[in-house]
Order: structure tokens, then C-alpha cells, then sequence
């Protein structure tokens, strides 16, 4: 019984938190990975514009919930994603056009545009910040919970209880379900092989007859849709606040990284290998280990390797173990 309560902490506090967070990061990941396998470049404003897109989101969501518009036990956030993601594309391609063009035309070395996402990266921010405030903003409704604690110990018996959230369960499926159909796109349709190719060898690829710059349309509308699902999908979980989507760019690289840039299949491992990190080392295993030991061995302490204030310090040092030991990736990306 013990051992089942155990699990059961575990899941609750470790598993379904960190699978959760690691879809997000995963979606995230994506987008800088496809950005920096295409268009070869960092893109430092990626965080920013998943804030932009879950902006928008948020905007179109209070709307229609003040319509009275609402999808029942879902999320109505769900229902203004596609308004998100048209606004997010109509900026990154915007931003492409009168900032990202002209260094690209110049042949300008990866660093120059490193520093140019930068500076695009301050003004989103500002942006957001601007329209919609710097404060948490809950923008969720629809029932809370797909089985909540009291409910799983009525129906086990358990001492404790396992809660999972819609807003994890919708993250998941969200995930699975989007990374089948980048793959699929990827692999099956002639655009998706167009950007393979490009991404692969650009002179060969025009040689070929592929369009330049609908390649770099495609991928710009590609990770807008990408970074507004994973922006939406944290703060339909969390909650949204500007400051917190650029402290995501860290992760989110840290993710691409292990993983290895360029390899969309590496983002996603690099996804989940970051949020378990994070959720184990900042967890405080005392519950678990109680259960688990003798209670003459039972710890008096929390068990906690580190505050979760210091989350993102774990993303760091695995980023910089991976530079220094790996610096391919888990999947033999290209080298940063």
C-alpha cells in the first residue's frame, strides 16, 4: 500500500507535471530548431512571440467568453488559437519582410542575425507588455480537473490522491497531435521536402528550381503556429505573463540544444529530458521517501536539491554540459 501511495505521489507531483511541461517545451523547441535548420540562425525572439500569439489567444478568449461562446468542459482558449496563430504569422512574416530580408540578402553571418532577434525580441516584448499588461492574466474556464484527487482516492482507497488537469491532458494530446502532423508535413508533402532540402543545401536546392522565399514563408508561418500552441498550452496550464514567456527562451534553447538544432526529432526528446530535470532536482522528495522507507529512516528534511525559484539554473548547466561534452546533441544536430 505504501509502495502504491508512492507511486501515486510521484505521478502526481513529478510524472504528469513534467510530461506536461515537456510537451510545451517540445512544441516550443520545434520552432527554434526548424528556424535554426532553415533559416540558420537563433532566433532570440522566439519566447516573445509565443507571448504575442498567447496574447491575441487571451484577447479572443475573453471575447467570446463575454459573448457567451464556450466549448463546455474545454477550454474556450481552444476555440481562438487559430485566431492567435493567423496574428502571430501575419507578424513574423511582417517582421521577416522589414528586418530579417535585408540581413539575408546581405549574406550577413549567423551572429549579426543572432543580435538582430534580439533587438526584435525587446519590441515584442514591449508590445505585449504594452497592450496587454506586465501582470498573470487567467484567461481559462471549462472544467478544471479530468479526475481530481478526492475522486481517485474515493475510487482506490488510496491515501493519496492523484489530480490531473485538463489543461495537462490537453497539452498532451495537443502535442501528439501536432508533432504527427509537422512530421507528416515534413516528410510527405512537396513543400515540407522543399525545406528539407533547402535546409540541407541551399545552392543545391536552388539548382533544384525551390523557391526561396516561399521556403522561408513556410517556415516563418510554421513556427508562428508552433509558438503560439506552446505559448497558449503554458498558460492555459500556468498562467500568462509576459516576463515569464522570455524567461521560457532559456528551456526552450536549452531543449533544441540537447536534443540537437536542426533535428526536429531531438527537439522533442530534448523537450522532455529538460522538464524531467527541472521537476525531479527542484522536487521535494520527503513524501516519496517516507513512504518508501522504514520510519526509522524516514527524512526530516524536504529532500529538495534545489528551490523551484532556481528552476531554470538546472536548463542552464545541462545547456552548458551538452555545449562543452556534446555540442551535436543527443540526435547529431548541427553543431551550435
Amino acid at each position: 500500500m505504501d509502495i502504491l501511495n508512492a507511486l501515486v505521489t510521484l505521478a502526481n507531483f513529478v510524472l504528469v507535471p513534467a510530461l506536461a511541461y515537456g510537451s510545451q517545451l517540445a512544441i516550443g523547441a520545434l520552432g527554434v530548431t526548424l528556424i535554426y535548420g532553415i533559416l540558420r540562425f537563433s532566433n532570440f525572439a522566439h519566447g516573445d512571440t509565443m507571448a504575442f500569439g498567447t496574447m491575441v489567444t487571451v484577447l479572443v478568449t475573453w471575447g467570446l467568453q463575454a459573448a457567451g461562446v464556450s466549448l463546455g468542459p474545454l477550454p474556450t482558449a481552444l476555440l481562438a488559437m487559430p485566431v492567435g496563430i493567423a496574428a502571430t504569422a501575419l507578424l513574423v512574416l511582417g517582421t521577416d519582410r522589414i528586418v530579417y530580408r535585408f540581413y539575408r540578402e546581405q549574406k550577413a553571418k549567423p551572429v549579426i542575425l543572432v543580435i538582430v532577434s534580439m533587438g526584435v525580441m525587446f519590441v515584442m516584448n514591449g508590445l505585449v507588455r504594452f497592450i496587454i499588461g506586465p501582470n498573470d492574466q487567467n484567461f481559462t474556464d471549462g472544467e478544471r480537473f479530468i479526475i481530481s484527487a478526492r475522486d481517485f482516492k474515493n475510487m482506490t482507497g488510496l491515501e493519496e490522491g492523484l489530480a490531473i488537469k485538463t489543461s495537462q491532458g490537453i497539452t498532451v494530446v495537443t502535442a501528439i497531435i501536432v508533432v504527427a502532423l509537422l512530421f507528416w508535413f515534413l516528410n510527405r508533402t512537396r513543400t515540407g521536402k522543399s525545406m528539407r532540402a533547402y535546409s540541407d543545401n541551399e545552392d543545391l536546392a536552388l539548382l533544384s528550381g525551390i523557391n526561396p522565399e516561399r521556403v522561408v514563408a513556410v517556415t516563418w508561418i510554421i513556427v508562428a503556429a508552433l509558438a503560439t500552441v506552446a505559448g497558449v498550452l503554458y498558460g492555459i496550464d500556468k498562467s500568462f505573463k509576459p516576463f515569464t514567456y522570455f524567461q521560457l527562451l532559456l528551456p526552450i534553447f536549452a531543449a533544441a540544444i540537447v536534443g540537437g538544432l536542426g533535428s526536429p526529432l531531438g527537439a522533442i526528446a530534448g523537450g522532455f529530458v529538460i522538464a524531467f530535470s527541472e521537476v525531479t532536482i527542484t522536487y521535494a522528495w520527503k513524501k516519496v521517501a517516507a513512504y518508501m522507507l522504514p520510519e526509522s529512516l524516514a527524512p526530516d528534511g524536504l529532500m529538495q536539491m534545489l528551490a523551484v525559484d532556481y528552476k531554470f539554473a538546472v536548463s542552464f548547466v545541462i545547456l552548458v554540459i551538452v555545449l562543452l561534452f556534446r555540442p551535436t546533441g543527443l540526435f547529431k544536430g548541427k553543431s551550435v
